[in-house]
């Protein structure tokens, strides 16, 4: 008889401990009741866009283009784009003035390349030639399509010849830039003039 009390003595310790174990592991990790919502990846991705469209900061009438690069990529920063646009002009500007093919080549394009590499060759830049004053006349185009933003820019330049202030040539441009959507460097490259 003593041996069939230790065994039902037995079963009530370790009923008592398998009920400790479920409490504790029910408070730890919780239950499921049914009401919990299930997020898609598709709810998701609308819930980031949402997000984006939110930040979506206040863009000129002549920039308003640059919506669509806010909406896909969400590191874009307009204003740092185009303080970037108007130093790489003035570079790309001044180094085609003086023949400098070096610098050309790092920031442009193949083609556009060529083209300043020839126009450079048959002296068609002018040495003297200086920057009086550079504006940013708005963006002419802006999309993000095969893994690559592109953004056209438009400029207006004044230069002035031999130190010559009464002398001054205005010129409007539209630049084209463009960046792979994935590239951590702020650096975009000319493509087309």
């Amino acid at each position: 008889m003593v041996y069939g009390d230790l065994q039902f003595f037995d079963i009530i310790i370790f009923a008592v401990i398998a009920v400790f174990i479920i409490y504790r592991l029910r408070s730890v990790l919780g239950k499921r009741t049914g009401f919990q919502k299930n997020i898609t990846q598709k709810e998701f991705t609308k819930k980031e866009v949402e997000q984006a469209s939110k930040t979506l900061p206040q863009l000129k009438d002549n920039e308003q283009k640059l919506e669509v690069v806010y909406k896909t990529v969400a590191s874009f920063d307009h204003k740092e784009f185009l303080e970037g646009a108007k130093k790489a002009f003035e570079i790309i500007i001044t180094s085609f003035n003086k023949g400098d093919k070096n610098t050309l080549k790092n920031l442009v394009s193949k083609d556009v390349y060529n083209a300043f590499e020839s126009a450079i060759d048959s002296g068609s830049n002018n040495p003297s030639s200086q920057f009086y004053s550079l504006v940013v006349d708005g963006i002419d185009d802006a999309k993000v399509e095969n893994s690559k933003i592109t953004i056209a820019v438009n400029f207006i330049s004044e230069q002035i010849l031999e130190d010559n202030e009464e002398e001054v040539v205005k010129n409007k441009d539209t630049w084209v830039f463009e960046k792979p959507i994935d590239s951590n460097t702020p650096a975009w490259t000319l493509v087309a003039t």
